[in-house]
């Protein structure tokens, strides 16, 4: 628990602090180090029930195998596609079984793989409403990052709307839009199956602040709203089965050991990793719109 909560504050206060100076400046050196350190190969592993890990080591990707097709969420840098094409064969699965692509948000980190994962699958390609543009345009005119940080752009066959429903053999991925890291980021929800028992499982999209402006953003002027309002849906869904976009936000790298020791019990059943995440970077969240707020000479907000 403590090394979960440690490497959850690890990757918000990188977000924080490199992110502002690359928006500035580019990318500088030791941020282009620690994208490399996200992306080390990972053997890929059944993490419960029909939910598979096919992604590197901090930027995640989840495959949901049913015997009408697979579901593949989120494509990681463009280096990382191969990776994950590599990953899902040798699970013993083809890529062309992949029938859906899912994105969570319409980041280079977790979409530059998008293009190509979906030209080698023939997979359709869902996203957001509100990420789609950003998706076309491969990250050009973010609103945060401006073209700093392109990747391939991809043109979604699906618009999601909150509420909306992906399902296939037996398996529904449920869309739930949680707004401010971008403005279409999308939480995803399921349910695993094992040992005849179901376990509500979601797919954290992201809570940190990389380099946003929270107040007084002409490009996005209700971010804060948005990110309450996100911090409000992540606490109302339930989360035994806690996975999200970064390893470290669930402690991907301890959990898999545990599995592959041979854990009684699937380390990856984590209820209470789940609500200390969502405390710590709703605390870290709200300690950055303070600061920005005394910066601005506004007030903080009563609730």
């Amino acid at each position: 628990m403590k090394r979960n909560v440690l490497l959850s504050r690890v990757v918000l206060a990188a977000c924080l602090v490199t992110r502002p100076a690359m928006v500035e400046a580019g990318p500088a050196p030791q941020a282009e180090a620690v994208w490399r350190s996200w992306n080390q190969p990972v053997a890929p592993f059944r993490i419960i029930g029909n939910i598979y890990y096919v992604g590197a080591d901090e930027i995640t990707s989840f495959l949901m195998v049913t015997p009408q097709g697979n579901i593949l969420l989120d494509g990681g840098f463009v280096e990382t596609a191969p990776q994950i094409e590599a990953n899902i064969q040798k699970l013993g699965f083809r890529l062309e079984d992949v029938k859906v692509l899912l994105s969570s948000h319409a980041h280079f980190d977790h979409a530059g793989g998008l293009a190509e994962l979906k030209r080698a699958t023939g997979a359709k390609f869902y996203a957001s409403t509100a990420d789609a543009p950003l998706l076309e345009r491969g990250g050009h005119g973010d609103f945060s990052f401006g073209d700093r940080f392109p990747f391939p752009g991809v043109k979604p066959e699906r618009l999601l709307e909150d509420g909306d429903t992906v399902s296939m053999g037996g398996t529904t991925m449920t869309a739930h839009l949680t707004p401010g890291h971008t403005k279409g980021c999308t939480t995803w929800t399921t349910t695993a199956e094992e040992n005849h028992k179901s376990y509500p499982t979601i797919f954290v999209c992201s809570t940190s602040i990389p380099g946003h402006r929270l107040v007084n953003n002409p490009a996005y002027p209700n971010i804060a709203e948005d990110y309450a309002k996100t911090f409000r849906v992540l606490r109302s869904l339930p989360g035994d089965v806690f996975l999200a976009t970064h390893g470290s936000f669930f402690d991907l790298s301890g959990k898999r050991e545990a599995l592959s020791r041979g854990a009684k019990s699937n380390p990856f059943v984590d209820p209470a990793g789940y609500r200390t995440y969502l405390r710590d970077s709703e605390a870290a969240y709200r300690k950055e719109l303070h600061r920005q707020q005394r910066a601005e000479g506004t007030q903080p907000p009563k609730n």
